[in-house]
């Protein structure tokens, strides 16, 4: 296989002519390399990520800017047909992802709600920086880690640490999958629940051994079952 193509000029400045519209300042980048560079020296609010990019790709991308920021809102666009690719980007950190061919209004009101959810994140924490217990382990919100006995500390982002937040609010009540994601995706979410659903089987797999606690109810959503 050949390395991934650019994506062409025209198509990044159509893609960035509607955020200019709504007011936003774009910086555009060809590939993932530039991408990393621009990011490092203009320190942006928000990050629109193609998966497919040459010499770095979108997973990379996502990965080493996660490393250094749980907040910054990363959302991936993608064209694949199925969802495996933005699946593997929800796993690596992002927020969300919007499917090619998407309307530039669902676009903007994406972008919108990521930067309201990031400027309440970093206006303080919701519920304050004390660690709470999960079971039998225990979150430190200030540190944005998952602590479990006897394992390394676990590192969250601010969408997992969100749903830890509302689980261990609401021991033993069922959560829509409607209302997990009116409040941590934005009140009236366009997009797929698919992307709540893969926060929770990426949030399982670092609760384990005790992801159980987090169960699913068919067709609503969710259940947090606090161990006796």
């Amino acid at each position: 296989m050949g390395p991934p193509p650019v994506v062409p000029r025209h198509c990044r400045s159509a893609l960035a002519d509607a955020p200019e519209s709504d007011g936003y300042e774009v910086v555009p980048a060809a590939d993932g390399a530039e991408a990393l560079a621009r990011c490092a020296a203009s320190r942006p609010d928000l990050v629109l990520l193609d998966i497919m990019m040459p010499k770095r790709s979108g997973y990379e991308v996502c990965t080493e800017l996660r490393r250094t920021d749980p907040l910054l809102p990363i959302l991936f666009l993608t064209a694949k047909a199925t969802e495996a690719d933005a699946v593997l980007g929800l796993g690596l950190g992002a927020d969300d992802y919007i499917a090619k061919p998407f309307g530039l209004s669902e676009l903007l009101a994406r972008v919108r709600a990521a930067l309201r959810r990031a400027g309440a994140a970093r206006s303080g924490p919701s519920g304050g920086n004390a660690p709470f217990p999960f079971g039998p382990a225990a979150v430190d919100p200030a540190r944005y880690v998952l602590r479990r006995p006897g394992a390394p500390d676990v590192p969250l982002t601010d969408r997992e640490l969100g749903l830890l937040r509302l689980f261990a609010a609401h021991p033993g009540e069922v959560l829509s999958r409607d209302r997990l994601l009116d409040e941590l995706w934005g009140v009236r979410y366009a997009g797929t629940t698919r992307t709540l659903d893969q926060h929770i089987a990426q949030l399982r797999r670092k609760l384990d051994p005790a992801a159980s606690l987090l169960e699913t109810v068919h067709g609503v959503g969710y259940h947090y079952r606090p161990a006796s």
